[in-house]
């Protein structure tokens, strides 16, 4: 906007020839892009519609912790009377705005002005050599507890999070609808099938069969082989051919006869042949 300056008292006039002064007005506000230098006249404002609440508390606790700490006051020793005070006067703005928010301050301004009153009267009578109870203890237990869980509630809001600090990496692999299969030649087959057999090799385990073979049988058998001999040579009664699990059992049954003195085995020198006799002639 252009305008001619006034002449002011005590200033020279202005020439005739000389350029006009250019002064530039705010803009209140821009609307649709175009500068608005005066407020309507038919604009209707409500009055409680630039309301602003500067401090937002989460209940009484925080309200009167703010108070507190806003004072620099020593929470073990909390000066009742000012901070009854400003919190009383906080209720009251409150309560005439939003009177649901202010019933639930309501409670504690109560505890404080109980504690108040509790403070101004004299202590009471206690046992000897205990310290009368402080009427502000409960309430700063209450105090430090909140601010502890206040302070754990920050540090746990500064961990990352998901959605907020970072996102999920989110990998999409195509894949062919044709299915492709490896191409496999037979000299990759016989040697797979090699590989295979030897592994079959280091893993094969010995397997040992038991057969049932009877001391007392073979017993009868020494004692009828020994029939109607004097003297059978000891190698005659044993038979090789057999396996080495019946030579066992022959030479257990020949000591088990010998024993029971069924049988007698003689030698007539060292190094002589060994011969095995019945002990008792049959009828």
């Amino acid at each position: 906007m252009v305008a001619a300056a006034a002449d002011a008292p005590g200033t020279p006039p202005l020439d005739a020839g000389a350029m006009p002064v250019v002064v530039d007005q705010v803009a209140l506000a821009r609307l649709y892009g175009e500068p608005l230098f005066a407020l309507p006249t038919d604009l209707y404002i409500p009055p409680d519609a630039l309301e602003v609440f500067l401090e937002a508390f989460e209940g009484p606790l925080d309200l009167l912790l703010y108070l507190i700490r806003r004072q620099n006051f020593n929470i073990l020793d909390i000066p009742m009377v000012g901070v009854t005070r400003q919190y009383l006067a906080y209720v009251d703005e409150i309560r005439s705005r939003n009177l649901e928010l202010a019933a639930e301050y309501l409670l504690m301004a109560a505890m404080l002005i109980e504690i108040k009153s509790r403070m101004l009267l004299p202590p009471r009578k206690q046992a000897e050599g205990a310290e009368p109870e402080d009427p502000r203890a409960q309430l700063v237990r209450r105090l430090l507890e909140y601010e502890q869980m206040k302070l754990a509630a920050l540090r746990l809001a500064q961990i990352p999070q998901y959605g907020r600090d970072f996102l999920r990496a989110q990998v999409c692999a195509a894949q062919s609808l044709q299915a492709r299969f490896p191409d496999v030649h037979a000299a990759d087959l016989q040697a797979a099938w090699r590989d295979i057999l030897g592994r079959a090799r280091l893993v094969q385990h010995h397997r040992i069969t038991r057969e049932e073979l009877s001391v007392r049988e073979y017993m009868g058998l020494v004692l009828k082989a020994l029939q109607g001999h004097r003297f059978v040579e000891f190698e005659a009664l044993f038979e090789p051919a057999k396996g080495s699990s019946v030579l066992v059992v022959t030479f257990i049954a020949l000591l088990e006869l010998a024993k029971e003195t069924l049988i007698e085995i003689t030698q007539a020198e060292a190094f002589a042949p060994i011969y095995v006799r019945l002990a008792y002639t049959p009828v």
